[in-house]
């Protein structure tokens, strides 16, 4: 583990053409999440796909803080930034507060910004990514033979098919055998960190640059309460909805997800 503000995280390039578009992902998540998505974009920009911090390939931490994550994104971001100019920056989730932390506390780095499925609010409802944890924790990994049995060993936990074999993405295999690529232990002692925001970026300096905000149409996370908090950190902003989506818009309707986004990033030529 390091608690190093500097430490490297890992990242993928899809391309290096055109403007930089960057990416980021939700909690269990990973930058290649985010790989179909970013294929759409590479002939016209340089797709970067990040994994934050106790996630994919990056290092681990003995804590959640995702105004730490924000400034390593930032010290990341900025050598590139002083070469090419201000990212284009979309973040899922988690990932979406900290790409809002990043573009409120580093603005001149990001040029636009995209928010899927969170708003700048604290959420209580984590219980249930505690039974996710304590599911995936609970797995005998020495008696896993293949994945059909991982799926089936969380499968009490996590009765959802599509939920289920998004968190087993999470699951290698080296030679030690299986092993969790997350860092459970923590994320499961600070899932209060991840679902907060911290109140002093309440009423921080508003970003100024045009966001959108993308939303699952049958989610809870973004919710008509939540607009005054997101307007008020970023008046530039620009709902939309997807509809027959839940948390995950750009997996559940990749299509539609890809053409709101396109819209959006044409739109600064």
């Amino acid at each position: 583990m390091t608690t190093d503000d500097a430490l490297t995280l890992h990242t993928t390039r899809l391309s290096d053409e055109g403007a930089d578009l960057v990416f980021l992902h939700g909690l269990f998540g990973q930058g290649r999440n985010w790989t179909a998505i970013g294929k759409k974009f590479t002939h016209d920009h340089a797709v970067l796909l990040v994994d934050l911090p106790n996630h994919g390939q990056s290092p681990w931490t003995d804590s959640v803080d995702l105004v730490a994550d924000a400034d390593r994104l930032a010290a990341l971001l900025a050598p590139r930034v002083a070469e090419r100019g201000p990212v284009i920056l979309v973040g899922h989730s988690m990932g979406g507060k900290v790409a809002m932390l990043a573009a409120l506390r580093h603005p001149t780095l990001v040029e636009r910004l995209v928010v899927v499925d969170i708003a700048p609010v604290p959420y209580a409802h984590m219980d249930e990514f505690t039974g996710y944890i304590d599911g995936m924790l609970g797995m005998d990994l020495t008696a896993i033979a293949n994945r059909t049995d991982a799926d089936e060993a969380l499968r009490g936990a996590v009765p959802s098919t599509f939920v289920r074999g998004f968190l087993l993405q999470n699951l290698k295999r080296d030679g030690a055998g299986w092993r969790w690529q997350a860092n459970l232990e923590v994320l499961r002692e600070r899932l209060e960190g991840v679902g907060n925001w911290p109140a002093a970026w309440s009423e921080a300096e508003p970003f100024q640059r045009p966001v959108l905000w993308i939303s699952g149409g049958d989610s809870h996370y973004v919710t008509d309460e939540y607009v005054p908090a997101m307007e008020a950190l970023f008046p530039r902003v620009r709902r939309v909805a997807v509809k027959n989506s839940g948390h995950y818009p750009h997996t559940q309707q990749p299509e539609v997800f890809v053409e709101i986004l396109r819209r959006f990033v044409d739109a600064r030529r």
